[in-house]
């Protein structure tokens, strides 16, 4: 019999680790796990924001969010440990 974990429990081994966020529409967002709560509201340290230009088009904007941040957990769609894939718009920036 294979033991049973808990979403939370999953995030919870991540603080203090890289992390990259996909969120709601086409923003990625890569930092470092500080913690979170019950609703997977996310506080996260040194930041990057990754996002579509909308000025143009196939460029990446990239935001580097300078203090410490809290996510919105109802934005959050796909939390992956790590910075991401060579396809993600982290990478391609």
């Amino acid at each position: 019999m294979s033991t049973r974990i808990l979403p939370l429990e999953l995030i919870d081994k991540a603080i203090g680790s890289k992390i990259w966020i996909l969120m709601r529409g086409e923003t990625e967002i890569v930092g470092t796990l500080r913690g979170f709560d019950d609703y997977v509201n996310l506080v996260l340290d040194d930041a990057v924001e990754y996002s579509p230009d909308a000025r143009n088009p196939g460029e990446i904007c990239k935001t580097e969010l300078e203090s410490e941040i809290l996510l919105n957990g109802n934005h959050v769609t796909v939390l992956i440990p790590g910075s991401g894939p060579e396809d993600s718009l982290a990478a391609s920036s």
